[in-house]
């Protein structure tokens, strides 16, 4: 094999192992973009989001998405942003409250909805109903 050969050979593997490298770094687009979020973090990961749904909410409170979240009334999926239903509201505050409560009486320094590290949860009072009696 000539030396022009030998470096062609050369530059080729190193455009392969170069591209090879390229396609494995993490280059995701974009999470989606979750709008009006108002206690959650912003920049939440759509399977943080999920769980918090499923383990603070549909668990804790014995509910489904649509206990919260609107239909739109176009297309009967369910509309997340929607602030129509005052429910969501109310679990805002909820969850500002059980902030409030590990911070103040647990000493978290930053609790997060969802965190283990938390003391009192949604499940704390729910215990899987959505109105809790108070007994």
């Amino acid at each position: 094999m000539k030396m022009n050969q030998k470096l062609l050979v050369i530059v080729a593997l190193a455009v392969i192992v170069i591209t090879g490298a390229a396609a494995t770094i993490d280059l995701k687009p974009n999470e989606e973009s979750f709008v009006n979020l108002k206690v959650l973090p912003k920049n939440i990961s759509s399977k943080d989001l999920q769980k918090i749904m499923v383990d603070d909410f549909e668990d804790a409170l014995g509910v489904s998405c649509n206990f919260c979240h609107a239909s739109d009334k176009n297309t009967g999926k369910l509309d997340f942003a929607s602030d129509e239903k005052p429910e969501k509201e109310i679990a805002r505050s909820m969850m500002r409250m059980t902030i409030g409560i590990n911070k103040k009486y647990f000493k978290i320094k930053h609790p997060m909805i969802g965190s283990p590290e938390l003391t009192a949860t949604c499940n704390t009072c729910h215990n899987g109903v959505a109105f809790p009696d108070g007994k």
